[in-house]
């Protein structure tokens, strides 16, 4: 097991995950992450729809001279961030309750932006992200075809310096007698867009 995997796995994000909406995130997701922060300096990341904060707790470890903002409206899972952010002591994410784009309004401009969860706002969303900040580099995970769709019609509408879709399917084995079954998961869209 990878330092990557042993550290995703401490949060409980299948069991969550599994409760709310099915298997939404996924290691692979955090490999784009440490891809796309890679060698910045102090950047300033926004985490929409951060559910438990392990997007924002990892972003926080990879950017320690960064600022992570954690965007959360549910307070079940503001609870598990706060909890997340102390057991890893990532003391460079602050926690924002709110509803994005709402709670987005008195951010500071960022240099990247997460969205893991957009309630139906996806493209008020992204309206201010590229106000505040032109150039931000936004990554997405979609699960569902309907805000792929949307994605694909942003993409259509706007020139993009950077952009880039990568699909990503998990199975897991499951025992049926002596024989092992693998069982897919949701598939996940892992986008990202820079203008």
């Amino acid at each position: 097991m990878t330092e990557l995997e042993k550290y995703y796995n401490k949060f409980c994000e299948e069991k969550r995950l599994g409760r709310r909406h099915g298997q939404a995130e996924y290691i692979i997701t955090m490999k784009y992450i440490h891809k796309y922060l890679e060698k910045m300096d102090s950047p300033a990341i926004i985490d929409i729809g951060a559910g438990t904060g392990s997007i924002a707790v990892e972003c926080a470890r990879i950017a320690l001279q960064g600022r992570v903002c954690a965007v959360e409206k549910n307070p079940e899972a503001l609870e598990l961030i706060e909890k997340n952010r102390r057991c890893h002591r990532a003391w460079n994410v602050e926690i924002t309750a709110g509803e994005a784009p709402k709670a987005l309004e008195e951010l500071p401009a960022p240099t990247h932006a997460f969205i893991g969860g957009s309630s139906g706002k996806l493209r008020d969303i992204l309206d201010i992200l590229w106000r505040k900040s032109p150039g931000v580099r936004i990554v997405l995970n979609v699960i569902s075809l309907e805000t792929l769709r949307e994605v694909m019609e942003v993409m259509e509408e706007h020139e993009f310096a950077r952009q880039e879709i990568v699909q990503v399917t998990v199975a897991r084995a499951k025992e049926l007698g002596s024989h092992h079954l693998m069982m897919g998961q949701n598939p996940v869209y892992v986008i990202t867009l820079q203008k």
